[in-house]
């Protein structure tokens, strides 16, 4: 089964990797995730580290999105050849955009320049015929809609094909509509649309959530993938609580 199939098995839980070194890979394959997603966004990912990342994530049988910082062709190109096993496109806005992004994440005429030496085709150990269709068949293309731009053509935006899954960026949602909580009404009135969008055009959705305790509320409502938090926010909340433990137990 591909992993853009998997998406609609609720819920899939992921977390965002911040740090930009493969032991990070190593360590979190031993934790009980779905999915990672190399946040090359807003982390300092270069093409050498999200080259190792990738390299440990697949060792590792562990399905790796890769956010990137845009969308230009190289951009895509670097994180696919690299052995991705998707792309997570922020700050999607328009059908052609959509066009546009899945046309140059697979192969064809004015689409992703083959080449057959990369990890993605096992360099050269895999036949071209066969890199083709498994390429075809199994690169995942996920959309960020983020924007009030990307919520207002987010029906177009999910009748693209070779569009996977749609993918709620309720924290730039609440800067857009100049609200300081996700909580606001008006972030999540447009989480709902997305979902009932991405419903009809049997789309997974999936959302950033900071706390498990979000899972139960948002997979009712149809989202089925998660990326909890971040290897930075759990070591943060994990030593945090542990020193309330030692101060809880100080204090009696």
């Amino acid at each position: 089964m591909s992993f853009s199939a998997k998406l609609h098995q609720s819920p899939l839980l992921g977390t965002f990797v911040k740090t930009p070194h493969p032991h990070v890979i190593e360590v979190l394959s031993h934790c009980s995730l779905d999915f990672l997603i190399l946040d090359a966004e807003h982390a300092p990912f270069d093409r050498t580290s999200l080259d190792l990342c990738i390299m440990v994530a697949k060792l590792s049988d562990l399905p790796t999105l890769v956010r990137i910082p845009d969308n230009a062709p190289s951009t895509i190109l670097n994180a696919l050849d690299c052995g991705a096993t998707g792309i997570l496109v922020p700050h999607v806005c328009s059908a052609e955009q959509a066009k546009l992004i899945v046309k140059k994440s697979h192969f064809g005429a004015g689409g992703r320049g083959y080449a057959g030496s990369t990890r993605a085709a096992s360099y050269i150990s895999t036949p071209m015929n066969e890199h083709l269709k498994n390429s075809s068949q199994h690169t995942t293309v996920v959309v960020q809609i983020e924007d009030i731009e990307g919520v207002d053509e987010v029906e177009n935006i999910a009748a693209v094909d070779g569009i996977d899954a749609l993918f709620i960026g309720q924290v730039d949602l609440a800067v857009a509509y100049g609200e300081a909580s996700v909580n606001s009404e008006s972030v999540r009135n447009a989480s709902m649309k997305i979902i009932e969008v991405a419903r009809r055009h049997n789309k997974p959705v999936g959302m950033f959530v900071s706390d498990a305790n979000q899972v139960t509320f948002w997979k009712n409502l149809g989202v089925s993938f998660f990326g909890l938090a971040s290897e930075h926010k759990m070591m943060i909340d994990g030593f945090n609580e542990q020193r309330r433990k030692i101060e809880s137990i100080n204090e009696g």
